[in-house]
């Protein structure tokens, strides 16, 4: 499908964005020498790091995704180390966080910190064939399966830091981003193990979080009270499985999503800003109309998906109109804004280490729009 002047412009500005502002940021002032890791945040205003109350694993593993993807091998070398030194007990298992002078904070082990750590261990091994790097992704899939396991094909959030139950449950996002974390795996190493994994979790998930009603997937099981759905989760989800459609293609829950992906734009996107809102209930209804950047970024993410399954030029329309309006609103010559009211006013100002993450993963989807 043929992509316009005007939106290969506006991605091109994207990029240079992060390659000028953002990923300097985090081997410059962003970054902790001492403690060879990134900051948990820096200051909107200034560019300057807040004080650091703890570091957390997952927020290392996400920015050695950045930088291994990024091609800067050197930083991600000391991120892989720091990654092992500070949070990993050498067998697989991770803690979630250390606290300023590096001690141990919270060592609870948890699911999302595990996912990411196979996630950014796969593009890592992938892009400098570390071996290490393919050990330690080797052995936390391992923890994953042995310990995570709920027995009925998904696995708890939460567990103690002997890995006993701690009564986490099973929720959706850190099983979404297992099945991130598995398909990175599988296309680093080419095991087909993780292919009958991915398609018993889709399965798994469609059968135990999505809705029938509208075939969004919830953030808690369906029939818990409170549930909620988040847009961006939604689209994040139809990103994920329609880009690959050799595993997921006759899977129900790849025909859910079409309906997820709808739902999320008839309900959670703004008409005039295309901004995408937090959470919505079960009809549709406004739930939290914060507009976190991540759902931004997912939205985006989607339309790229959207436009290469479907052929949809209508798609590519609304990816001119969002960086348009996603730049004009989100980004500034310092970095970006990571939570807005509807009306643009900003909630949350500091600008997390975790972000990059979440911005790298659209601009390599419409990195592929790129003549």
């Amino acid at each position: 499908m043929p992509v316009s002047p005007t939106l290969i412009e506006r991605i091109s500005t994207l990029l240079a964005h992060f390659d000028a502002t953002i990923l300097p940021a985090w081997t410059g002032a962003g970054w902790n020498p001492a403690m060879q890791l990134a900051h948990e945040a820096l200051a909107g205003a200034t560019g300057q790091p807040l004080p650091d109350k703890r570091y957390r694993a997952m927020a290392c593993a996400r920015q050695l995704y950045v930088f291994a993807t990024a091609g800067n091998l050197a930083h991600a070398d000391t991120l892989f180390a720091s990654l092992q030194r500070h949070f990993g007990d050498g067998a697989g298992g991770w803690i979630y966080s250390i606290d300023a002078s590096g001690a141990p904070l919270d060592r609870t082990r948890d699911l999302y910190t595990h996912a990411f750590v196979v996630f950014a261990c796969a593009h890592y091994y992938r892009a400098g064939g570390s071996a290490a790097a393919l050990d330690a992704l080797q052995r936390t899939v391992k923890v994953i399966e042995e310990r995570f396991a709920d027995g009925s094909g998904l696995y708890h959030a939460a567990l103690a830091e002997d890995f006993a139950p701690n009564g986490s449950g099973v929720l959706q996002n850190p099983v979404m981003h297992l099945t991130e974390a598995y398909l990175a795996a599988l296309d680093a190493t080419g095991d087909t193990w993780f292919a009958d994994r991915l398609r018993g979790l889709a399965d798994a998930v469609h059968a135990r979080f999505v809705d029938p009603a509208d075939g969004c997937v919830a953030e808690l099981p369906q029939g818990t009270s409170g549930n909620r759905i988040e847009p961006g989760h939604q689209f994040e989800w139809y990103s994920l499985v329609m880009t690959a459609p050799a595993l997921f293609a006759d899977t129900p829950l790849s025909a859910a999503l079409r309906r997820a992906f709808d739902f999320a734009c008839r309900h959670g996107v703004a008409d005039d800003t295309l901004g995408v809102c937090a959470a919505l209930d079960g009809n549709g209804t406004m739930q939290d109309a914060t507009e976190r950047i991540w759902a931004q970024t997912e939205f985006a993410r989607a339309l790229v998906v959207k436009a290469a399954v479907d052929n949809d030029a209508i798609a590519l329309d609304q990816l001119e109109t969002w960086i348009d309006r996603f730049s004009a609103r989100f980004l500034h010559a310092g970095g970006w804004h990571e939570c807005l009211a509807p009306d643009g006013a900003v909630v949350r100002a500091e600008m997390p280490s975790t972000t990059p993450y979440h911005l790298l993963t659209a601009y390599q989807a419409l990195r592929t729009l790129l003549p």
